[in-house]
């Protein structure tokens, strides 16, 4: 079975660094590209990051430009979103989806819609 498992959420204070885990099951990251999602309370889920498979190409919000960084391991069957200075407007429930295919088009990672499977997303809170 296709599987999305979020780790590393938790408290931290802003300015601060935390890295997610996504640990991906029942089919390999070298096809598929993997995306990071985030939902604060009251907001929508937005886009904030995704990693491509063919060339490892990644893409980022304007809003964590210069402060996340997304990485894969492909031996681990793992992406990573490290978050460094953190704000108090990155608390949200972070989410790592997979792509329908290897590469996105364009903007399209932007888009719930492309994503075919889902984790259970992982608890970012930035206070102080």
């Amino acid at each position: 079975q296709v599987q999305l498992v979020e780790s590393g959420g938790g408290l931290v204070q802003p300015g601060g660094s935390l890295r997610l885990s996504c640990a991906a099951s029942g089919f390999t990251l070298d096809y598929y590209a993997i995306g990071w999602f985030r939902q604060a309370p009251g907001k929508e889920r937005e886009g904030v990051s995704c990693i491509s498979s063919r060339d490892g190409s990644t893409s980022y919000a304007d809003s964590v430009k210069g402060r996340f960084t997304i990485s894969r391991d492909n031996a681990k069957n793992t992406v990573y979103l490290q978050m460094n200075s953190l704000k108090f407007e990155d608390t949200a429930v972070y989410y790592c989806a997979r792509y329908r295919r290897p590469v996105p088009s364009g903007g399209s990672w932007r888009y719930r819609s492309m994503y075919d499977y889902w984790g259970q997303g992982t608890q970012v809170t930035v206070s102080s």
